[in-house]
């Protein structure tokens, strides 16, 4: 390596009891070197950096996001390194190579990051990660309690016991679940296995959202939850999740922007003169942008300020509110407008959830984080 190298950008791939380096000269056309694998303690990564160091006082890490979450991020960088961690489906690959090994990976990292190819992701503060982690389970817990009700109407079924009304898990079918006879003792003991099993997942999800509540009242991002809220089909689970997926929305520069993050900006497919547009690309956080989409259903109903939204209106300001009512009667006409031109539901219940997505991050910007210093 020539003296005049001045940056080496260093490309990882991360595993869990194993990460392989390769490193790239800023210099572009200088060989690419591979060092191979080395551990994943922290003596390794100090080792690995004394020995990059003393071939190039700059140097820039990039990993790829993955199952092995942050930790290689924040450790370089609080020993005063720079790392950057890039999103996985957006590497430039060769549509001709199919040969795939963590040296070749770590190669490429080195190589697309010289060459400034490279998307990067928002990592999250700790304390921001921490609060999503509880988002995620309480998700995970409500798929379990999905689950569980699935089997028990599936059990039912089989044995030709049907409920009159309508099966909502209110006071009404709780009771008639009490009341419900098998006709042998084994069934009978399936069936009290599966409403226990549904009894059990209640109370899960039950805990989870008592501790998000109280750990979000000590959250930086507690002022933007609660602005948020003041959006119909916006309530306290929908804005914690989006917060907390989100981060700080105030980095997106525009709403177009926060759209293409969250996926719900349509595909194109364009040559020449044609141009086709298919359905929304997906990419980005799909947590966030299924709550968004769950919320966007309200405006299916003309516009109007309910008991509950009145009271989320209460605890924000005036600008906000008016933020609010404004998207109520845009979003709702929308709704009508797309429905009567013939569009499936589906689609402009997307539509809705797009321009949700503009009127938050209009909140944001005028909402102020919280000082926990």
């Amino acid at each position: 390596m020539t003296q005049s190298t001045t940056k080496l950008f260093v490309g990882l791939d991360v595993h869990k009891e194993s990460i392989t380096v390769a490193y790239a000269p800023e210099q572009r056309g200088a060989e690419i070197i591979s060092l191979g694998p080395i551990g994943t303690r922290q003596s390794d990564i100090d080792k690995l950096v004394r020995k990059l160091l003393s071939r190039c006082r700059n140097l820039v890490f990039v990993y790829e996001a993955g199952p092995c979450g942050y930790w290689l991020y924040r450790y370089l960088t609080k020993k005063g390194q720079t790392c950057r961690v890039v999103a996985p489906s957006l590497i430039p690959k060769r549509s001709g190579d199919h040969v795939k090994t963590d040296r070749r990976d770590a190669v490429v990292l080195a190589r697309t990051m010289r060459a400034g190819d490279l998307t990067f992701v928002y990592v999250p503060k700790v304390e921001d990660e921490a609060i999503r982690d509880l988002t995620r389970a309480r998700e995970d817990a409500m798929k379990d309690l999905s689950s569980a009700k699935r089997r028990l109407k599936s059990f039912l079924l089989r044995q030709d016991i049907r409920y009159e009304g309508r099966a909502n898990w209110g006071p009404a079918h709780l009771r008639w679940l009490g009341e419900v006879t098998c006709q042998t003792p084994s069934q009978q003991i399936v069936f009290q296995e599966y409403v226990r099993a549904i009894s059990e997942r209640h109370e899960r999800v039950e805990r989870i959202e008592i501790e998000l509540r109280d750990q979000v009242d000590g959250w930086r991002m507690k002022p933007v939850v609660v602005a948020i809220q003041a959006l119909r089909g916006v309530a306290f689970i929908t804005a914690a999740t989006l917060i907390a997926e989100l981060g700080d929305i105030t980095r997106f520069e525009n709403p177009k922007q926060l759209m293409g993050y969250l996926g719900l900006t349509p595909s194109e497919h364009s040559s020449g003169r044609k141009r086709k547009l298919g359905g929304i690309t997906k990419s980005g956080n799909s947590h966030a942008r299924r709550v968004l989409v769950e919320g966007a259903w309200s405006y299916r109903f003309p516009a109007r300020v309910s008991r509950l939204l009145r009271q989320r209106l209460e605890l924000v300001p005036q600008d906000i509110q008016d933020i609010s009512w404004k998207a109520q009667v845009r979003l709702c006409k929308r709704y009508r407008k797309l429905s009567a031109s013939g569009k499936h539901t589906n689609k402009v219940i997307v539509a809705i959830a797009r321009e949700m997505a503009a009127f938050v991050w209009a909140i944001a910007k005028q909402t102020p984080l919280r000082d926990v210093s």
